[in-house]
């Protein structure tokens, strides 16, 4: 395990916590007679549920923002940013950022937030439900230099939901290379849509591509695979199991939370 998991989280294998944020100003779903309060309220209880449950950080994400953008316009960054601001004095872990889908706005929120790490799409071009979806990681990186943001960890999904590689290539040979090219600080390895579940050979696959770069399941934990997961991953994203009946769209559920991270504390190292 690389040293600076334990010094971010304070515990190896940690489990990271979704909070969904409701549909924001410009989105389709957005509600102007609830307004951007009701979306900070929302988001509170899942902060205050997920940190009762005990989850060792936590990941916003404008989860809500359906159909995504692979460019978000600014009102996206500007109202997360604003959400996360009246959050800050509630959080009592760490905590990251995700603007779906674009990795040089999510840098940008987690300057203006004070975020300590990022999960996106930062290499690869695909064929998805959004479209043709390219990446420019040199830009993105130097970006996340100019903005003075070298100490933002960098979580790589390098298996992005409703998508798949336009080349031909073994998940092994992706994970080789894009560590060589971009020096990721984490492999994130999702299934195809939230909630779906990574098998833990393609895990292992990963991890042993890359043994030293820390490898993330990023869907589909939940408390019937998690102790399994863990036994390769070096950590977990967790969100549709944490919510109420399971259901990605549904508030975080207390109890699911607990159970899980009971279940994780039993078998992870000390």
């Amino acid at each position: 395990m690389q040293p600076w998991i334990r010094e971010l989280f304070g515990v190896s294998k940690p489990i990271i916590g979704m909070c969904h944020l409701r549909a924001l100003p410009g989105d389709p779903q957005y509600d102007p007679t609830k307004g951007l309060d009701w979306v900070y309220e929302c988001a509170l209880a899942d902060v205050q549920a997920l940190q009762a449950g005990g989850v060792d950080a936590i990941l916003f994400s404008n989860e809500f923002s359906l159909p995504y953008l692979t460019q978000v316009e600014a009102v996206t960054v500007a109202c997360m940013a604003a959400v996360i601001a009246q959050l800050k004095p509630h959080l009592r872990i760490p905590f990251g950022v995700n603007v779906l889908w674009d990795a040089r706005a999510s840098l940008d929120l987690a300057v203006a937030t004070g975020a300590q790490f990022v999960r996106e799409v930062f290499t690869g071009v695909y064929g998805s439900d959004f479209g043709l979806w390219n990446t420019n990681p040199g830009a993105v990186i130097r970006h996340q230099h100019r903005i003075g943001a070298q100490h933002v960890r960098l979580f790589f999904n390098i298996v992005p939901e409703s998508a798949a590689y336009l080349g031909q290539r073994q998940i092994a040979d992706i994970a080789r290379s894009t560590v060589f090219n971009t020096r990721p600080d984490a492999l994130c390895v999702s299934g195809l849509t939230a909630g779906s579940e990574v098998s833990t050979q393609t895990l292992k696959i990963v991890k042993d591509a890359v043994p030293h770069t820390p490898v993330f399941a990023n869907t589909g934990v939940n408390l019937d695979n998690v102790a399994e997961q863990l036994t390769v991953a070096d950590g977990a994203v967790i969100g549709s199991a944490f919510k109420v009946d399971g259901h990605t769209w549904n508030p975080v559920d207390v109890e699911r939370v607990k159970a899980i991270m009971a279940k994780v504390r039993m078998i992870r190292p000390a």
